[in-house]
């Protein structure tokens, strides 16, 4: 394997896919290993470049969004305290491009569980059900595709911990691979419509669906309200106010955040998802 080093400003890898946008890639030596679709890649940051094999080059600079202007998609956010200590403590991390089956089955898994334990879920399909990647001392195991998905069995889903989400991704799979949607047509949809789309999939509610718009479609001013976004909204933006409705929260986030509203809600969860019981 052939390995190229190429730039990488404003980036920090680790931060990156360690941030709860995707839940796979496992720390190997240096760096990380993955895989994008059926591609297997490593990959390691070297200051402000990162390594990685020379004939994925392309794939990944893409896949870890290397062309967003970063500094100036940070200066547009509002001059406040909390978004910039969550700014420094989440210097470099990047929304990625994901593929968007494996972006929403991740999230499909995600209901009412931590980022640790949806990784949990996530490895464990890929190791059952996904295709086996192995280069040299490189190995990482892509995601069942929605066809492949559709056909394993309930009881086969729910020993990899799913729970009452295995029947919400094996549906949601079975509508995929039938034709029912069209998750590559969305990229031409309006986000409206294609948040409209998206919930019509079993399992799939607003939340899940602003998290596929962000992490697979790019619609960057998307904003999935969790527990952690509502926490910081309600404890920071609306302190004083009790039962604030979603609705509201999730105008004002539009406004007060702007154009990369997807971008501020991501470095405030990483920020407060790491140090809230600390500061507590």
């Amino acid at each position: 394997m052939r390995f190229q080093t190429i730039p990488a400003p404003h980036f920090n890898l680790e931060k990156t896919l360690c941030s709860g946008q995707v839940f796979h890639w496992t720390p190997h030596g240096r760096g990380f290993v993955g895989a994008i679709s059926e591609n297997l890649v490593y990959v390691e940051q070297a200051g402000a470049s990162i390594r990685l094999p020379a004939e994925h080059a392309k794939l990944v600079a893409h896949y870890l969004a290397l062309d967003h202007p970063l500094p100036a998609i940070l200066q547009t956010f509002p001059d406040d305290p909390v978004i910039r200590v969550a700014m420094e403590f989440a210097q470099g991390l990047r929304i990625i491009r994901q593929p968007p089956w494996e972006c929403l089955a991740a999230f499909l898994s995600s209901p009412l569980k931590q980022v640790r334990q949806i990784q949990a879920i996530s490895l464990a399909i890929r190791k059952r059900f996904g295709r086996r990647l192995r280069r040299g001392e490189f190995e990482a195991f892509s995601y069942p595709r929605p066809e492949e998905l559709a056909e394993i069995r309930l009881e086969k889903l729910l020993e990899c911990k799913l729970g009452f989400r295995a029947r919400n991704l094996l549906a949601s799979a079975k509508m995929v691979a039938s034709g029912g949607v069209d998750l590559e047509a969305l990229r031409h949809c309006s986000a409206e419509e294609a948040r409209r789309v998206l919930c019509e999939l079993p399992g799939v509610g607003e939340k899940i669906a602003n998290c596929v718009l962000l992490f697979a479609y790019e619609r960057l001013d998307a904003v999935p309200i969790d527990v952690w976004i509502g926490r910081v909204l309600n404890e920071v933006y609306f302190a004083g106010r009790a039962k604030v409705p979603l609705r509201e929260l999730k105008s004002f986030s539009a406004k007060y955040f702007g154009p990369y509203a997807g971008y501020a809600q991501q470095y405030l969860f990483h920020h407060w998802r790491l140090t809230y019981r600390r500061r507590a």
